[in-house]
């Protein structure tokens, strides 16, 4: 089976306006992804349309040679923290049990494996202490942090984030991108839309390079130049090694 994540042709629009074109590439599983580009590139967009969680005009994915949908519980999502209603009435071990939920079944309620599974969960991302805290009650990257535990919780080989680093503290911050980093080490894949390019060198092994069309797509060494960094976002970057750029 080829071990690849394959998006092509993708195609979205809002009311009649198209705000992804075409876009096409090919990508091995078991990979830390970054997927960059400016403000409005589509990069949200594009990984809902690849989830199948928007409509998209065309285009396809397929993962290992499989629909989105025959893969479906494989995959794990962790949506804008501004995308997420925290006023609602959910305790924190609740809130990661719900991702027991999806290879439980149908009418079947998580018993005393997942809740502690849950715990364990949520001890890994040093939010044990907190399990019976109203999700609302939590700081911003404390919430973060509980959304991962969920992901977590669905024993995924897939896990798409959008925007986790935004409106979180620089603890919550090391503690995710750890986590992630060991998916990655155990052989999951993981794709994350993100947007502190002086990070990008340090958290990724390949980049998704967007501004609406395809930029560049490949290892970070590859896309992560002063070039394509330019004719993405449309202005003068200065490159500061290791640290990454600078607008």
């Amino acid at each position: 089976m080829n071990q690849t994540i394959d998006v092509e042709n993708l195609r979205v629009s809002y009311y009649g306006k198209e705000v992804l074109k075409n876009i096409s590439f090919s990508i091995d599983t078991g990979k830390l992804i970054g997927v960059i580009g400016p403000n409005g590139a589509g990069k949200s967009t594009m990984m809902k349309a690849m989830l199948g969680l928007i409509s998209r005009d065309s285009g396809q994915v397929t993962i290992e040679e499989q629909t989105v949908n025959a893969v479906r519980k494989k995959i794990a999502y962790v949506p804008q923290r501004s995308n997420i209603d925290w006023d609602f009435p959910i305790i924190v071990r609740d809130t990661v049990l719900l991702g027991t939920y999806p290879k439980l079944g149908l009418f079947h309620r998580p018993g005393k494996q997942e809740k502690e599974w849950a715990m364990s969960c949520l001890d890994q991302v040093g939010m044990a202490d907190y399990a019976k805290s109203q999700i609302g009650e939590l700081s911003g990257g404390q919430q973060q942090r509980v959304f991962l535990a969920r992901a977590l919780a669905q024993k995924a080989s897939y896990f798409f984030l959008d925007e986790p680093f935004v409106g979180i503290d620089v603890a919550s911050e090391n503690v995710i991108i750890d986590i992630l980093k060991g998916l990655r080490d155990e052989g999951k894949t993981v794709f994350v839309v993100h947007h502190d390019l002086s990070k990008v060198e340090g958290y990724f092994e390949e980049l998704v390079l967007l501004n609406k069309e395809l930029v560049s797509y490949g290892p970070v060494k590859d896309v992560f130049t002063p070039k394509l960094i330019q004719k993405a976002y449309d202005s003068v970057f200065s490159f500061t090694g290791n640290l990454g750029v600078e607008v």
